[in-house]
């Protein structure tokens, strides 16, 4: 009996990406079950989440918005609302650091120090590393405004998979945020 093997229908760069996007939802997820285990021990302070990043997550979720509309504008050749779609993407990421930066003094302002506290602490290792890889994506959106505004529009397949890589990472850091603050907040 003949064994035929098939080739993997997804491109290299997919599965490399989405092997990444692994690692890090696995960062997450032990520091969410460290959190869960040192939350029972005791000496947890209790607090109100301020609701700067409630408003984080509209901005976040309306960037992936703006980038699948940008996407699709891509696809369907409407070089304008492609471009200016993207830079509204990249306008709400910033918006979404800004914010983070904003949450992160109101927490302090109501006693919720780094480095006082495990509650308190957990909830900085969540958010800074969240904006770490909100600035990364941040990072790839500045490769793909070169892209829009710095060569000439002609989507090609390799072009659309670049465009795709970037909009798959987007929208798992947008996922992965509000992963984070419902177990935040289902957790306060």
């Amino acid at each position: 009996m003949a064994i035929t093997y098939s080739r993997n229908k997804i491109h290299p760069y997919k599965y490399a990406l989405w092997l990444g996007l692994g690692s890090i939802l696995m960062m997450f997820a032990a520091w969410t079950s460290a959190f869960i285990v040192r939350h029972a021990a005791g000496n947890w302070l209790e607090f109100k989440l301020p609701s700067i990043f409630y408003y984080n997550t509209v901005t976040i979720l309306l960037s992936s918005v703006t980038i699948q509309l940008s996407y699709a504008a891509f696809k369907k050749r409407n070089e304008s609302a492609y471009k200016w779609l993207l830079v509204l993407t990249f306008v709400l990421g910033l918006f979404f650091i800004i914010f983070q930066y904003i949450g992160w003094q109101q927490l302090f302002d109501i006693g919720v120090p780094l480095k006082k506290n495990p509650s308190g602490d957990f909830i900085y290792v969540f958010t800074g590393f969240h904006v770490a890889h909100v600035l990364a994506g941040l990072g790839i959106l500045i490769v793909a405004l070169y892209h829009a505004f710095g060569l000439p529009f002609k989507p090609s397949p390799r072009r659309q998979l670049r465009f795709e890589l970037t909009l798959t990472y987007w929208h798992f850091v947008d996922l992965l945020w509000v992963y984070l603050l419902f177990f935040i907040y289902s957790q306060s």
